[in-house]
């Protein structure tokens, strides 16, 4: 089913994110995709020109996305507490809302090209940084704990990133009550014993 107000380049990438959650990037062919888009094969490659290209912007926008979520969080305040806790929970609530684009960012990882890869990464290593930085403000601060600042970084990102491995909407749990939990754990795992 097509969506009118849609560009044909939107159509598609809404369509590989469909084909490629459903039925993971090595099992979609791109007449799947441009089935799912109300085109033709051909039409594909007038604007991608592979499947993996496609998979590449999705990657991309995903995790671009998901770097502008954790610097606005991060932005929100100055305490180092506060700042792991939106940071937490926006990260988780962003990959909840968009579980399926979170799912195919994460484990189709692997089926990019090298370069296409390389791109990828520097927008995870910003991540990963924006959170490190947190840390070590708090740290500082001597009002958070932690001995091994890139290691709790990254399983605090590992809250979000996991739940897209299960989560649905419409479950037993919200993506709001998920994002809540992580970050009363964010806080609880890292802070100082004295506040």
């Amino acid at each position: 089913m097509t969506t009118p107000d849609l560009t044909a380049r939107e159509r598609l990438l809404a369509a590989a994110v469909e084909a490629f959650a459903e039925k993971g990037f090595a099992a979609t062919t791109t007449r799947d995709i441009a089935s799912r888009a109300g085109m033709s094969p051909a039409a594909v490659y007038v604007h991608h020109d592979s499947k993996e290209s496609l998979l590449f912007r999705v990657s991309l926008d995903g995790h671009a996305h998901a770097l502008r979520i954790i610097s606005e969080a991060a932005a929100t305040t100055t305490s180092p507490v506060e700042r792991v806790h939106h940071m937490v929970h926006d990260f988780s609530l962003w990959h909840a809302e968009h579980s399926r684009v979170g799912r195919i960012v994460q484990y189709e990882y692997h089926a990019l090209t090298a370069e296409h890869r390389a791109e990828v990464a520097a927008y995870r290593r910003r991540i990963e940084q924006a959170m490190q930085n947190a840390l070590v403000d708090g740290v500082d601060q001597g009002v958070l704990d932690v001995d091994d600042v890139p290691g709790t970084a990254f399983a605090l990102l590992s809250l979000g990133i996991d739940l897209v491995r299960w989560f649905e909407p419409g479950g037993s749990w919200t993506g709001e009550g998920l994002a809540d939990l992580h970050a009363s754990l964010a806080v609880r795992m890292t802070r100082a014993a004295s506040h």
